[in-house]
Formats: C-alpha cells, sequence, structure tokens
C-alpha cells in the first residue's frame, strides 16, 4: 500500500492554473521565436542581398544556435529567475535587432561618402579597402552574430519552463517534454500565421516592437504569479518596465529612423520612400548646376531603376527593335514598367491597345500622380515624364504577378504583337521563375506568329553569364533570338534581348527596312543594327552556359555570382594563342 498523498481538490485546482500558465507562456514565446527566426532572416536578406541563401543561412544557424541554448538550459541554476531574465534578453535583442541591423549598414556604407564631403576627396577615389572593408564586412556579420545569440536565448526556453511546471508540480512528470514541446509547435504555427497574415503587410520596425511586447508581457505574468519564487525581484520589475519604455519609444520614432539610416546609403538627397508589401521604393533627386533640370532616380530594393537625365536611352533600347521587328503593331504587353516610362513610348508608335500588367498596386499609383502621401509636386514630376501613359484610354492594366496573368492570358484568345518585359533583374528567386523557359513558352503561346519580344537582360559584361543564359533561355522557349547592348551612363553597358516567334530573326528584319530616325528621338536605324554588334569572342563560351529552366534557379545564381561574388567586374579574355609565323 502507497504512502503517497492523494491531491485534493484545491491543490488539482492550483496545478492546473499553474499549467495554464506555464503551458500559455509556452505558446506565446514559441510564436514570438518563429516571428523571430523569420524577421531576422527576412532583414538579413533584404539588407545583404543575396535573398535566399540569406534566409537559409540565417534560419539554419538559429536552429542550431536553439539546439545549444537547450544543452546551455542545464547550468541555469535559479529556474525562476533565469526565465525571467530571459525574457527581457530576447526581447531586447529581438526588438532593436532591425535598427542595430540598419545603422551597422548606414555606418559602414555612408562613412565613405562622409570622409569624402569632410575632406574634399576626387569622386575618382574609391573606399573599399582597409578599415571600410572590415567595417563592410562587420555590418555582414553582424545580422548572423544577432541570430546566433537570439536563437541561444530562444533555445534555453523550452527546458526551463519544463523544469519549472516539474517544480510547481513536485515531481517528475512522464509527459513534460511532450506538453511542452506540443505547446511550442503549436505556438509556432500560429506564429508563423501572425508573420504572413499581419507582418509582412506592416512595417518591419512594428513586426519586431510587437514580438518583443508579447516576450516582456509573458515575463511579466511570469514574474506576477511566480514572485514568492523570485525575491527581490527589483531589478527584474526595473528591466521589464525600462524594456517597455524602449519598445514604446521605437515604436514611435523607429520608422522613421530606419527610414533615415537608409535614406543615408544614397548619394542623392531622397525626396520620397516608400515600402510595399512587394518591394522598397525610393526616389532621390540630385540638383545639377548650369540650369539644367535637376535628376529624378528610381530605386527599388536599392538597386537603381532609370535616373531621369538618361532614362530614354534605356527605354529606346528596350521598345524600338521590338517595335520594328513586328510586323504589327495594333495590340501590345507590357510586363512590369510600373513607372510606364516604356508605355510612354510604346504609345507613340500609335498601337490600337496596351496592356500592362505590375503586381504592386502602390507603384501604380504612384506613377499614375494618385499617391495621395507622394509630394504634389513628385506627382507631377512622375506623370509629365511618362506624359500620363496611364490615362491613355488605350491602356489597360492589370495588377497581378505577371506569372499568373500570362497563364489567364492563356487561357483566351487574346493575342499580342508586340511583348515587351521590363521587369528587374533576376536578383531574387521570385523574379527568377518570369526569366524561365516556360514562363517564356507561356509568352509565346499569347503572341501573334509574325509577333516580336523584347526582354530587358541585365548587363552583358558585368553579368555576362545571367545575359548570355536569359538568351538561350528564350531561345530554348521557341523564339528566334538576337541579343544587343547599349551604353546607358547611370547603368554603363546594358543588354537586352530580342526575339520573334516565326521567321527571320528581329535584327534581320530590322536590316531590311533601311529606316531613319525613329518615334523615340534617339535611335535611328544604323545605330539599332550597331547594338547588335559583340566583340568577335564574346560568345564562346555560350554552349556551356545553362537554360534556366523553372524552378532551377540557374539566372538567379548567374546574376549573384557575378553581382555579389565578383562584384560586377568584367574581364576582357586573353587573345587566341598564335605561332612564331602569326597563323
Amino acid at each position: 500500500m502507497s504512502d503517497r498523498r492523494e491531491p485534493d481538490s484545491q491543490e488539482i485546482a492550483r496545478v492546473r492554473r499553474h499549467d495554464v500558465v506555464l503551458i500559455g507562456t509556452m505558446g506565446v514565446v514559441a510564436g514570438c521565436g518563429l516571428i523571430y527566426e523569420y524577421l531576422m532572416a527576412h532583414y538579413a536578406g533584404r539588407i545583404l542581398g543575396a535573398v535566399e541563401p540569406t534566409i537559409y543561412a540565417m534560419i539554419g544557424l538559429m536552429i542550431v544556435a536553439m539546439g545549444l541554448g537547450a544543452f546551455a538550459a542545464k547550468w541555469v541554476s535559479s529556474i525562476f529567475r533565469g526565465f525571467a531574465w530571459l525574457e527581457v534578453s530576447i526581447g531586447l535583442i529581438g526588438g532593436f535587432s532591425v535598427l542595430a541591423l540598419s545603422a551597422a549598414v548606414a555606418f559602414a556604407y555612408a562613412m565613405p561618402e562622409w570622409l569624402r564631403s569632410v575632406y574634399d576627396i576626387d569622386a575618382g577615389v574609391v573606399f573599399d579597402g582597409g578599415l571600410f572593408a572590415v567595417l563592410k564586412r562587420l555590418a555582414g556579420a553582424l545580422p548572423f552574430v544577432l541570430g546566433f545569440v537570439l536563437g541561444l536565448l530562444i533555445g534555453m526556453e523550452i527546458p526551463l519552463i519544463a523544469r519549472v511546471r516539474e517544480r510547481v508540480h513536485d515531481r517528475h512528470l512522464p509527459h513534460n517534454l511532450g506538453t511542452m514541446y506540443g505547446a511550442d509547435y503549436i505556438g509556432a504555427g500560429i506564429g508563423a500565421a501572425i508573420w504572413v497574415l499581419v507582418c509582412l503587410k506592416m512595417p518591419i520596425v512594428y513586426a519586431a516592437v510587437g514580438t518583443a511586447t508579447a516576450n516582456v508581457i509573458a515575463g511579466a505574468i511570469f514574474l506576477t504569479v511566480y514572485r514568492r519564487e523570485i525575491r527581490p525581484a527589483a531589478a527584474l520589475w526595473i528591466g521589464h518596465g525600462a524594456l517597455a519604455v524602449l519598445l514604446v519609444v521605437l515604436a514611435a520614432f523607429g520608422t522613421r529612423w530606419i527610414s533615415d539610416l537608409s535614406d543615408s546609403l544614397f548619394r542623392d538627397r531622397v525626396v520620397y520612400h516608400l515600402q510595399t508589401p512587394y518591394q522598397n521604393i525610393v526616389l532621390t533627386k540630385r540638383h545639377v548646376a548650369g540650369g539644367r533640370p535637376d535628376i529624378l532616380a528610381l530605386y527599388i530594393n536599392g538597386r537603381l531603376q532609370f535616373a531621369s537625365n538618361d532614362e530614354r536611352i534605356y527605354h529606346a533600347h528596350l521598345t524600338t527593335p521590338a517595335m520594328l521587328a513586328a510586323y504589327r503593331t495594333e495590340r501590345l504587353l507590357v510586363l512590369g514598367g510600373g513607372d510606364g516610362l516604356a508605355l510612354r513610348d510604346l504609345l507613340r508608335w500609335s498601337p490600337e491597345s496596351v496592356t500592362l500588367i505590375d503586381i504592386d498596386p502602390a507603384m501604380l499609383e504612384l506613377f499614375s500622380g494618385r499617391d495621395a502621401d507622394a509630394p504634389d509636386w513628385l506627382g507631377t514630376t512622375l506623370v509629365e515624364m511618362n506624359e500620363g501613359a496611364f490615362d491613355d484610354p488605350r491602356v489597360t492594366v492589370l495588377r497581378g504577378d505577371a506569372f499568373i496573368e500570362v497563364e489567364r492570358l492563356s487561357a483566351t484568345d487574346e493575342r499580342f504583337d508586340v511583348v515587351v518585359v521590363d521587369l528587374p533583374d533576376p536578383n531574387h528567386p521570385d523574379l527568377n521563375r518570369l526569366y524561365s523557359d516556360y514562363f517564356y513558352a507561356r509568352v509565346r503561346a499569347i503572341m501573334s506568329s509574325d509577333g516580336a519580344i523584347a526582354v530587358q537582360s541585365t548587363s552583358p559584361y558585368h553579368a555576362k553569364e545571367a545575359f548570355l543564359s536569359i538568351g538561350k533561355t528564350l531561345e530554348h522557349a521557341g523564339f528566334v533570338v538576337s541579343p544587343y547592348h547599349a551604353n546607358v551612363p547611370s547603368f554603363g553597358e546594358w543588354g537586352w534581348t530580342l526575339g520573334t516567334v516565326t521567321g527571320k530573326s528581329g535584327l534581320d528584319r530590322i536590316a531590311a527596312l533601311g529606316i531613319g530616325e525613329t518615334p523615340d528621338g534617339w535611335l535611328d536605324g544604323p545605330r539599332i543594327v550597331a547594338a547588335f554588334r559583340f566583340p568577335p569572342r564574346y560568345f564562346d563560351e555560350a554552349p556551356d552556359i545553362g537554360i534556366n529552366r523553372l524552378g532551377s534557379h540557374t539566372v538567379f545564381n548567374y546574376h549573384q555570382e557575378a553581382w555579389e561574388s565578383r562584384q560586377g567586374a568584367f574581364h576582357v579574355p586573353a587573345p587566341p594563342s598564335s605561332d612564331a609565323s602569326g597563323r
């Protein structure tokens, strides 16, 4: 017969109340941990550029750190006090991580320009070595350092709260870890849903502050319930209170601080900053002496999209060859091009209709002059630049993902004579699919049999493999391909790919026309034909270049290697070897 006393009803009720607190706390902190994991990976990818590798590396690093944290938790002797301090620490690091990362990147990249202005150093002097290189490397490593520390602390939560629960029950609980992990998994699932449905639609500072606030509340509740086990607790209460005040300040001013830090990375004065669910949009303005117009530049996710002083060169090359190569130009389709500048140039050819597909409604509103938050002068300037293209009755705008919308159009009888693909460079896995063989094949299916397509194809020199791969992929999808290039001063040497559905290549069609000046006011027949000329050995490595099949990430990887690993450096190949006779 056992001497163990059966718990009475009051004891059972007390233990159940504690279980509700502990299991509920476990679910809350698990949701917070998952959001921190996504937040760190998402923001690190944004500031470091290599989005997909950075996200995977960050998540993997934090998972490893959580495992180490779980091992380290056994050395925490005061489990009640330890858990309370854990929540303060996680809230502090997680809440202020975004601000810390922004400040580090801004300091590392803005310091050279500050020194240049202070000491009047010539713009030709490049600050990319010594201390400046170290600062940039440290800024690039900081996201992973913070992610590791945060993961280490998060990993300690489950073991500590499991030990607290056994202490409350005053006995070993056979299914304790299963209960804790169950709460952890469910809480993490809810955290993932909150991240997708809520956090991605708000400024990232608010997501960090909201998550840290949940940690503070969880810690405060824990302190209240277990105040007898945590004595003295004055330092903990002060810590929670101070963190709460700091989070209120961060919520009030953090978005502006991060915006100012981000603006400091741009050479010119930032005149408008817009964060949409799809991209970060920045417009800068540079005053030019000598009575010339100010230069307005558009950056998307930190990358230059156009500068008003020379965008006509880019858009002339993007639109004119395709319009000349197509036998008919009544029905046109633009994929991307939310700034309306390609649309402007196409309308000069007097088409019957133009359909434009862009994923970002905020971008379209801005360049239509309908963004209520943009300065009046800016809206007027942008509409003047695209000549009010979005208000033209011939234009139909579809707000949606080009990949999905083209698939939808392929199920209809609509056919287009000319397609202009004005999408950002394939610097993100989501964009990579818009450069795939499958996508190009679907585009070809909605084109007239004598139609033509022009694709923005990144730099043929700074990202040569990506440029060649786009051409090969377009050819694999069934187009007759002609690559071409031109110098756009703001970009450097830039490239496009012209494709025809059947028959002669676009180059052969254009060469046979014998045309003079074109409606864009910049190009003429000889200049266009010259754009299709490349150095004699330029295409020697083309047979080894891969086709960008859907899901392969071939173009994305080429682009990342060119710009991230090689920093866009182009090397002229050595001349062919010859014998002494010169043969």
